[in-house]
């Protein structure tokens, strides 16, 4: 993985951090996933060790959690 992935739920907190992510790390760097609107990517983002949204998985696979927004179960819901 050559780029960070942030995962959120569409929520007013996961758009503004968002939207944060974006302005630090440039939005070149990171795929941006709404999990709220693709309910395929949960999967995906509970493998890579996502428990809540919204959080930024970084290329070597660390998941940072910023600003509990909803669990994954809420998101599930």
């Amino acid at each position: 993985m050559s780029k960070s992935i942030f995962y959120h739920a569409g929520c007013s907190v996961c758009v503004s951090a968002e939207q944060d992510i974006i302005n630090l790390i440039g939005a070149n760097n990171v795929d941006v996933i709404n999990i709220g609107e693709d309910k395929t990517q949960i999967d995906v983002a509970e493998k890579a060790g996502v428990q809540s949204v919204p959080a930024l998985v970084t290329p070597h696979g660390n998941v940072l959690h910023i600003n509990f927004g909803a669990s994954m179960a809420d998101v599930k819901g």
